[in-house]
Order: structure tokens, then sequence, then C-alpha cells
């Protein structure tokens, strides 16, 4: 009786211990990679909107795609590339915490900056930016948004140094990048980068540059039949061309709609 009951004990582990590691799969497999956010080669990957805080000084924050860039990444650039960096001139009326927005942006129709998060794979380890510093107590935040659009804050570094360098921040596992239900990846967006000055720093004539915005991440997904269906682009598509029929009395197109709807708040 005793032997049988623990077998049964066995039987049970080794059963929440295989369901367990399906389950969980995604988070111990990985597939780590290095992507590059934007290098500011032309043409842009993505435009920049530059902002000051309330004391910035009338006419700026000033920014410019100026032709300069790290040596340690490119002692020589690629052939047939533009490479720039990023170039921030800014000044403030008071010492004191001020701050520089850089927020990504696309053109609307209209072709006015319109600020667009940048979508970021997989489940991110780390983020890293090369900046230009000049001995000024200055940091640098960046803003990530998760999936249920709450916004999280990573300090990079202090800009109190001379010349390029490699500014990195790892990111948190309390902030969520995934779910049990499908799709289970919930990518996180990078929203804007924030230069702040302190109370005892000059404000006066401020200058800085960006380049080479990268993330490290996992984009391992498990193999699984049919999981083409949990592409929300692809489900549009296929509903789109499936002929919908909806409820009785009521037109196909209607039906369409309402199935496409239902898959946007899906989303």
């Amino acid at each position: 009786m005793r032997r049988a009951r623990l077998l049964s004990v066995s039987l049970i582990a080794i059963i929440l211990l295989v369901a367990s590691s399906s389950i969980y799969a995604d988070e111990v497999t990985q597939n780590i990679q290095s992507i590059i956010l934007d290098n500011f080669f032309e043409p842009q990957q993505h435009e920049w909107i530059v902002t000051g805080s309330n004391f910035v000084t009338q006419g700026y924050p000033q920014s410019a795609m100026v032709k300069t860039w790290p040596d340690a990444l490119y002692r020589q650039p690629p052939q047939g590339t533009d490479i720039r960096s990023l170039g921030i001139h800014a000044k403030f009326d008071r010492m004191g915490y001020n701050y520089i927005e850089i927020t990504p942006a696309t053109k609307d129709a209209n072709g006015q900056l319109v600020p667009t998060p940048i979508d970021i794979p997989g489940r991110m380890k780390s983020l890293d930016v090369w900046m230009w510093g000049s001995y000024r107590n200055y940091y640098v935040e960046a803003q990530l948004q998760d999936y249920r659009g709450i916004v999280h804050v990573l300090r990079l570094g202090s800009l109190d140094y001379r010349g390029w360098e490699d500014l990195t921040v790892g990111v948190p596992s309390s902030i969520p990048q995934s779910v049990t239900y499908i799709p289970s990846t919930k990518g996180l967006k990078l929203l804007k980068f924030v230069i702040w000055s302190t109370p005892n720093t000059p404000v006066d004539d401020f200058y800085t540059y960006i380049n080479q915005i990268k993330v490290i991440t996992d984009t391992f997904e498990s193999p699984w039949d049919g999981e083409t269906l949990a592409n929300p682009s692809y489900v549009d598509k296929l509903w789109s061309a499936a002929g919908v029929s909806g409820p009785a009395g009521t037109q196909a197109n209607q039906g369409t709609q309402s199935a496409q709807s239902g898959t946007a708040q899906g989303k």
C-alpha cells in the first residue's frame, strides 16, 4: 500500500514536471539576438522629435543629423552608406532638473512628425545606445511601454565623461513580456529617451550626439501546429478573403466587419 502511494505521488510529480516544462519552454530555451533599432544610416530608419522642458531657451533645443560617429563602431564607414549621428544642442534659462526628450516618430499624411513608439521583437534583455559626453552631470533615461500600457523608466547612466561611450541597461524580470494565452510573447515598445540636467551643472550650452540604438533580445518561439493563427495580421487577411457570413438577416460585409473588429480587439 505504501509503495503504491509513493508510485502514485511520483507519477503526479512527473506529469506536473512535463506540463510545466511545456508551458515555460520559451522562457528556458533561448535564441539571443543583437538587433539594431536605429544606426542613423541614410536613409533614416526613424525620424526623431527633440523637445525641451519649460525653461528651455527660446529656439532650443536644436537637432540635426550630423556626419560624425564613434570610431569604436566605425573606423571607416562601410561603402555605400552615409553614417550620421543625431546631434542635439540645448540651452536652458536656469539651472535645475531640466530635461530633453528624444522621441521616435513617423510622418503623417500632412508631413507632420507624429510620435511613434518602436516595437522591440522578442523578450528584451538589455538596451544600449552610443552617446557623446562632455563631462556634464546629465543623466539619461529610456522609457519603455509594456503590453498593458504601463511605462517603465530605465536609467542608462550619466554623461559625465569625455567623448563616445556605450550606455547599457538591463531589463528587469519584473517587467512582463509574455502571457499564458496566445499570442504569448508581448514585446516592449521604446517610447523615448530623456536627458536630465542636475541642479549644479551648467545649462548654458549643451551638446550631445546619439548613435546606434541596439537591443539584446530572445526571439525564440516554440513551433506548434496552427501558430500562424496567432498572428493578427494573418488572421485579418484570412477572414477578409473568406467570404464571412453574418447572423441571420445581416449582410455578409457586416459580418466581415464584425470579424475584423473582433480580431482588432483581440490584439
